[in-house]
């Protein structure tokens, strides 16, 4: 079992202030997680490969063949209230110093 001084050490290690009563209240609730972890550790089984999913991953992407891009004048003409010389024409919101 985990004591206070055993908490506190690994407070320490993780720069983590607790005080005395932080201490006595997280040293049963860390003992009862490394009483899991090691629970998990009792069943794990040599001959089953390490896994990152529970289900075989295929590729469901589709293959990769160029199209042709709309041209930036039907884009611009599609989005844009008004455009000019292949950019966005806003108003001006800034008046130029002299």
């Amino acid at each position: 079992m985990l004591t206070t001084q055993d908490v506190a050490r690994l407070a320490g290690l993780a720069r983590i202030e607790l005080t005395p009563e932080e201490l006595a209240h997280l040293a049963p609730q860390i003992d009862v997680i490394v009483e899991s972890v090691a629970g998990v550790a009792e069943v794990m089984s040599l001959d089953i490969p390490p896994t990152s999913h529970a289900v075989p991953m295929t590729n469901v992407m589709r293959d990769d063949e160029p199209v042709r891009s709309p041209a930036i004048r039907d884009l611009l003409a599609a989005d844009a209230p008004d455009f000019e010389d292949g950019q966005f024409r806003v108003p001006r919101i800034l008046e130029e110093e002299a």
